[in-house]
């Protein structure tokens, strides 16, 4: 029996739990504190590291039976996400409004990406045959950014009448109360 599929989805599912888990324990209540800017910013800079997908050219150099229409699909998906992440952190590190809809566009674009890319995946049997670096990245990191997209979406939702500058109430005492709980 070739145990490689299930051990990619048990990882990919236990990583969703460990890293969902983390979020709503630790992560979520760190979030709530926060101005709405300095919440979405590090949910954002998970995203940038997506640049990580250019692993794949080395991953189907050694074995990984990837086509090249679906690797570039891929690596510019991922390339174009992290892209969108970094010129969001400095829009809203600037306060700039247009934060707000570029953070919606990663979210959509990441939506997008992870839905083709595992409908690609399926068509092209990819599912169970990575390993090494790709293995990790499939079962640790794109989990990760899961979970990522889902806090960026309840954050922008939650707090969609909120000005990117402030809690909605003193940030000060409200921070004060985190950390004493800390």
């Amino acid at each position: 029996m070739n145990y490689f599929l299930p051990a990619q989805i048990a990882a990919q599912l236990l990583s969703l739990l460990v890293f969902g888990t983390m979020a709503r324990w630790y992560v979520a209540p760190r979030l709530a504190v926060l101005p709405r800017a300095d919440a979405l910013i590090p949910l954002l800079w998970i995203h940038v590291f997506r640049y990580i997908a250019l692993q794949a050219f080395s991953a189907q150099r050694d074995g990984f039976p990837v086509s090249d229409g679906h690797l570039l699909h891929i690596v510019i998906g991922d390339l174009l996400g992290a892209g969108i992440a970094l010129v969001t952190i400095f829009a809203l590190r600037f306060r700039l409004r247009a934060g707000i809809i570029l953070t919606w566009v990663l979210v959509v674009t990441t939506i997008y990406d992870t839905v083709t890319n595992i409908q690609g995946g399926a068509q092209e049997q990819l599912l169970g045959k990575a390993s090494g670096v790709t293995w990790l990245v499939l079962g640790i990191y794109v989990p990760l950014l899961l979970v990522s997209v889902i806090m960026l979406v309840w954050q922008l939702y939650t707090r969609r009448g909120e000005a990117l500058d402030s809690a909605g109430t003193p940030a000060a005492p409200r921070r004060a109360a985190v950390l004493r709980t800390s």
